[in-house]
């Protein structure tokens, strides 16, 4: 256990044996390391004075968040990258999600390895000024499963924050893992130190979902971080009604494409509807939604991003929505969120300055 490192054989929720609670607390009980832990001289744990020389040279860190899975947070993440990177800002994003890691597949890295130089790891780089870093880069094959426990989970996030270089950042976005788990708490408890700007939270529309926001975010407040705001992310369907299938019943039951007859109609009675978006509401928002959960909670709303098929496609092939026209719904709805972060914040100072 040497630099305080957290051993792997320790129970899922050590606190570490450089904690004043280290072989005491009932996350303890039964662990093969409690005795030693327990009477081991306590001290500041060297990995966080080489984390907070790492993190110098980065300006502004934050955390992208979920309650849940599957709501569109490494989306998010990947998209707020390809913006700021787009704004010539210097880019860092850092997958934390050990056990899903879908960054590399949404930035269109799949397939590239992590080279390591006398200044540590490299970051693998989509453009000069936007670098990434994952697990998915480590694991000999895409389909390897990353079972491991807490312990060695946090060990990692460690690394990746001490020996990553980066360079001088702009912005490190980290995208983590959904919920509010040990690898939450090791972040901000690695980051302390240097300070986080805050934490944007994704979120859908329904009630099952915003329950458990209502939760991060009061993980948020307990650890002290700030919540930067609530992105409400499929916020109904929403494309150009010349994307869609149309569809009609028969007589057994089946169904039947009748797409072109409905297009040659409107061609034909309406061209004036081809120009038209169509939308429906996916998820029940009866509830009022993300809107009204900020509202009682006192936090920033963002804004909606609608479920847009375009934007999945994107993250799909691993590029910018912002560079693809077809984006007409997604990205417009990124972009004033990602401006109004950038406006609230006081980040349009560097912009302003030409960094």
């Amino acid at each position: 256990m040497e630099n305080g490192d957290i051993p792997e054989n320790a129970n899922e929720h050590c606190p570490g044996p450089q904690s004043e609670s280290a072989g005491k607390s009932d996350a303890c009980e039964g662990c093969p390391n409690q005795q030693i832990c327990a009477t081991a001289p306590k001290g500041p744990d060297p990995d966080l004075v080489a984390i907070a020389e790492r993190m110098a040279t980065v300006k502004h860190k934050i955390l992208v968040l979920s309650g849940k899975g599957g709501v569109g947070k490494s989306t998010f993440s990947a998209q707020l990258a390809f913006a700021l990177a787009a704004k010539d800002f210097q880019v860092g994003l850092l997958d934390v999600d050990i056990c899903g890691p879908s960054i590399p597949k949404m930035l269109g890295l799949e397939g590239q390895e992590i080279h390591q130089s006398n200044l540590g790891w490299s970051p693998v780089y989509v453009e000069s000024n936007l670098g990434v870093m994952s697990i998915g880069f480590m694991l000999p094959n895409p389909d390897e499963a990353v079972i491991w426990r807490g312990p060695r989970k946090n060990g990692l996030i460690k690394q990746f924050l001490k020996d990553v270089y980066w360079g001088e950042l702009d912005f490190l976005i980290v995208d983590a893992p959904p919920g509010t788990s040990d690898e939450h708490i090791s972040i901000v408890q690695c980051l302390d130190a240097t300070g986080v700007d805050g934490a944007i939270i994704v979120t859908t529309p329904q009630q099952v979902s915003l329950i458990d926001v209502r939760k991060e975010v009061n993980f948020c407040k307990k650890v002290g971080v700030k919540v930067l705001g609530v992105v409400e992310n499929m916020s109904g369907l929403c494309q150009p009604i010349t994307d869609f299938k149309f569809m009609k019943f028969t007589d057994n039951g089946e169904q039947k494409d009748v797409t072109q007859w409905v297009l040659e109609c409107m061609r034909e009675k309406a061209p004036e509807m081809l120009n038209l978006l169509a939308c429906s509401e996916v998820f029940d928002s009866s509830g009022g939604g993300a809107v009204k959960m900020c509202n009682d909670m006192g936090i920033s709303f963002l804004g909606k991003v609608p479920l847009d098929p375009q934007l999945c496609k994107a993250a799909e092939e691993g590029t910018s929505c912002f560079a693809n026209k077809d984006c007409v719904v997604s990205a417009p709805a990124l972009k004033k969120i990602i401006e109004q972060l950038i406006e609230t914040n006081g980040w349009s100072v560097l912009v302003s300055n030409g960094v």
